[in-house]
């Protein structure tokens, strides 16, 4: 199983100022060495966090795959264009929301989903949908024929007990469900050091992509033992 880290929050403390730093490059070189797998940044709408030249700068100068994150807006589809990272990820997104709320709504926005999925693929762009375990949602993602999904893991994260419980096993229904597809099964939101383990039921995960909990941490012990720390624990998933 591979890490992906989203250093969207080093973005946020250095926009609270203003500032030039904290440099999420810097952070995704650091978590580089670390030993993460991928990088992630999410270049919202509304700019809130990661602006457009950290996405150019990501692409140009860590080492690691760069996986965006974004919403399926003309203007970000141009940039991701332009910018040719690994591949995107397409999330929904409201200029309301504090973070990304649920999984997007393939079905529902099938056709705009198509045309922008079809451009990313002519560009030799792979490309992610972030989904809810959702049966028809999985099924309309394989009518797309993407690669991977990533499963929106928020909700499993928030409760407990006989719900989490419930969440788990719609995970792992919806994980041999895209797997059975042909589809690569990653997964993300909400996942920190306390939570990562009661996931590991759920088969088939090849990426997690994690931001808060890892940035969260790495205020306390340092970038590089909390990606540390996060590898420890995925290293027991079988």
């Amino acid at each position: 199983m591979y890490l992906g880290v989203n250093v969207d929050h080093i973005a946020t403390v250095r926009q609270a100022r203003g500032t030039c730093y904290p440099s999420p490059l810097e952070a995704a070189c650091l978590a580089a060495e670390a030993g993460a797998h991928g990088i992630t940044v999410h270049l919202r709408e509304d700019r809130r966090h990661i602006q457009d030249q950290d996405v150019w700068d990501m692409r140009r100068g860590q080492p690691l795959p760069l996986n965006l994150e974004m919403g399926n807006h003309p203007e970000i589809v141009e940039i991701a264009l332009q910018v040719q990272p690994d591949e995107v990820c397409l999330v929904p997104e409201k200029r309301e929301e504090v973070t990304t709320e649920g999984g997007l709504d393939v079905v529902g926005n099938y056709e705009a989903l198509s045309q922008s999925c079809r451009r990313f693929k002519d560009a030799g762009i792979a490309v992610s949908l972030f989904i809810d375990p959702d049966p028809a949602q999985i099924a309309a993602a394989g009518e797309l024929q993407v690669p991977m999904i990533e499963l929106h893991t928020g909700t499993f994260c928030d409760v407990e007990g006989a719900k989490r419980e419930l969440c788990l096993q719609e995970l792992i229904a919806g994980a041999r469900q895209a797997h059975a597809l042909g589809i690569q099964v990653n997964a993300g939101h909400g996942l920190n050091l306390d939570n990562l383990q009661a996931l590991f039921p759920v088969p088939h995960l090849h990426t997690l992509n994690i931001g808060h909990s890892i940035v969260a941490r790495a205020l306390m012990v340092g970038l590089p033992k909390a990606v540390k720390e996060m590898l420890d624990i995925m290293s027991q998933y079988v």
